[in-house]
């Protein structure tokens, strides 16, 4: 199998290099399109400074069960309609919180087009718990 896959990409070099090429500019688009990727200790130093809103947009059910002190629990398919509420945040860089940093990023591009300041959780509520940090309930 892997001896298949060796020879193809050294028959077929300009092929396994273009994929190569698009692939890295789908990932730096991706990365792009959804503002920068923040660290927990980021994270934290921003909200400390009262410069930054955690904004999770996990269900209800998902928020109940723990969440970062002081996040704002906006579901992802309730952010269209209530964008309002964030207008009076719109000073801070609201930071995007998921389970896995799976799409925190579309989020953050949505708020980045409306005229917001936007950053993603990288690794999301599974990093924040994977360094011990704590959680609200």
């Amino acid at each position: 199998m892997v001896d298949n896959l060796i020879r193809f990409a050294t028959e077929h070099y300009i092929l396994v290099a273009i994929f190569i090429v698009l692939l890295v500019l789908l990932i730096l688009n991706e990365a792009r399109r959804g503002g920068r990727s923040l660290s927990n200790g980021e994270l934290t130093s921003l909200v400390n400074s009262d410069n930054g809103l955690v904004i999770d947009i996990r269900k209800n059910k998902e928020y109940a069960a723990g969440h970062i002190v002081g996040s704002l629990n906006i579901p992802q398919e309730k952010l269209t309609s209530r964008m309002g509420e964030l207008e009076k945040h719109k000073a801070k860089t609201l930071i995007i919180v998921d389970t896995m940093g799976q799409h925190s990023g579309g989020v953050a591009g949505d708020l980045i087009k409306a005229g917001y300041t936007a950053a993603k959780l990288g690794g999301g509520i599974s990093s924040w718990k994977a360094d011990n940090l704590p959680l609200v309930k």
